[in-house]
């Protein structure tokens, strides 16, 4: 069978961005993944929370994800 045409969602930023209802674009802290007993626990807990990414970034992220914004 052959693959029909159209958009594809890049999966490698799908797998790494989140889009909000408002349309803002979540990323994660990196730092998290080892040698984290020499972080203390105030820093790994912020690492552990979603940030907005920069606007000039955004854009470029979203334009990889076709279907999950409007417009």
């Amino acid at each position: 069978m052959r693959r029909p045409k159209g958009i594809k969602t890049n999966k490698s930023v799908a797998k790494r961005f989140k889009i909000t209802a408002t349309g803002k674009v979540l990323r994660s802290r990196a730092g998290r993944r080892h040698l984290a007993q020499t972080k203390n626990a105030k820093r790994l807990r912020s690492l552990g929370k979603a940030v907005v990414v920069d606007k000039t970034d955004a854009y470029r992220i979203t334009q990889s994800l076709p279907f999950s914004h409007r417009g």
